[in-house]
């Protein structure tokens, strides 16, 4: 954007002491005319993003950023993630009543320190807890922690894989009641990030996002400006 702005001005200059010198009044009022754009469209971009003292209106996108997050969560909410897209989404994707979910690779990630941890509290309170005590106690039981977390596995493997759980658990995708707590969940992950943004934040994102377009409104101010410049030197 800088670039374009600079060589628009630059050009815009050049024009007007062109003018000057040559003593041509076509020429300087077009390099005039197109200056006076340029430059316009320049200090207008400029207190878009940027405060200005004492111009009032200036460093209206950070003024105004609450507004910007509001249209943001508007924007996310209400047309990409609303309830029916994703009423849709669980019911298409979880149509079929063949459809199976593999959770294999996840068990086998899975941590069950704690269930052997839950299990051992539960043995030690217990009326064997005494009759550890003459075995060893509590680390009595730590051996058994491995062959527990196999057992368990193979176990929940079996569970999940079973025909009852991957249909219950299809139903449920498909209800009504997962989609309203997902739809919550979102909403509650959306406004958290957006809470996250800064003035500053939101500002950097829209410049970013039409930077190569404003160095044009530039450009374009001086070539309109050079154009009406050109038509009126005709009538001074």
């Amino acid at each position: 954007m800088q670039n374009k702005a600079f060589a628009a001005n630059l050009v815009s200059f050049i024009l007007v002491l062109v003018g000057i010198v040559l003593e041509n009044n076509i020429v300087l009022t077009i390099g005039l005319f197109a200056l006076s754009g340029s430059l316009t469209n320049s200090i207008a971009i400029h207190m878009l993003f940027e405060k200005v003292p004492f111009l009032y209106g200036s460093g209206v996108i950070e003024d105004r950023f609450e507004s910007f997050k509001v249209s943001i969560y508007s924007l996310i909410m209400n047309q990409f993630f609303t309830k029916e897209n994703l009423d849709k989404f669980f019911k298409d994707e979880f149509s079929t009543d063949d459809k199976h979910f593999d959770f294999s690779a996840l068990l086998e990630k899975t941590d069950f320190s704690p269930a052997f941890l839950s299990l051992k509290s539960a043995v030690m309170e217990s009326s064997f807890g005494g009759m550890l005590g003459m075995f060893g106690g509590e680390k009595a039981l730590d051996p058994l922690q491995e062959p527990f977390a196999v057992k368990m596995k193979s176990a929940m493997n079996e569970i999940v894989h079973t025909s009852s759980f991957q249909k219950t658990l299809q139903e449920t995708l498909r209800s009504s009641d997962i989609s309203d707590d997902i739809y919550k969940k979102i909403q509650a992950v959306v406004t958290a990030r957006l809470d996250e943004l800064t003035p500053k934040i939101v500002k950097d994102i829209i410049q970013d996002l039409i930077k190569e377009h404003l160095g044009w409104l530039v450009v374009w101010g001086a070539v309109f400006g050079g154009l009406i410049g050109f038509a009126g030197s005709f009538f001074l």
